[in-house]
């Protein structure tokens, strides 16, 4: 299980920005990561990629939330990026609503397999609606931060239990 706190970094965190466009959205995250991709034009490749994996399919998971992700060529981490809009953006998400919480995932193509199967429950876990409730209601990215490890520490817990309960049933 993969933890909000090992994806995110507190610095790729933003909170109370106004966007205009789903376009313009993908420059702000690439404009978050570029300086820590070790790529020539790191920006435009990062923005490319991310536009061309939301041509194959939106990213949007519904009620105001999307989680953009894509392969880029080259890098030694996953990179993401969490955003908080100021006012919901279009992003013609299946129940036409519009997004105001992003969690942008950047993987590089040698660790893509690593990653892959993280993703479903990474976004089952993005669009919990008490997570989601939390987020919006969040003043700060010091905040943010908070929730997400807090939220980090009771799945932590959850797995405990839940390893204790498989191996009770186990030895019984």
């Amino acid at each position: 299980m993969i933890k909000f706190t090992e994806l995110l970094k507190p610095e790729n965190i933003r909170q109370g920005l106004i966007c205009s466009s789903k376009k313009r959205l993908f420059e702000i995250i690439t404009q978050v990561i570029a300086d820590q991709i070790q790529l020539e034009n790191a920006e435009q490749l990062c923005f490319e990629c991310l536009l061309s994996r939301e041509k194959m399919g939106n990213s949007g998971l519904g009620n105001g939330i999307a989680m953009p992700k894509a392969r880029i060529p080259e890098g030694n981490q996953l990179l993401a990026v969490f955003i908080h809009l100021d006012s919901p953006v279009d992003y013609e998400s299946a129940d036409h609503r519009d997004v105001d919480l992003i969690l942008a995932i950047l993987v590089p193509e040698q660790l893509c397999e690593r990653y892959i199967s993280a993703l479903p429950e990474i976004a089952e876990k993005f669009s919990d609606k008490t997570l989601c409730k939390q987020l919006r209601n969040a003043q700060n990215v010091d905040e943010i931060w908070q929730i997400f490890e807090n939220v980090d520490q009771l799945n932590t817990q959850e797995n405990v239990t839940k390893a204790s309960a498989e191996t009770t049933k186990e030895t019984e």
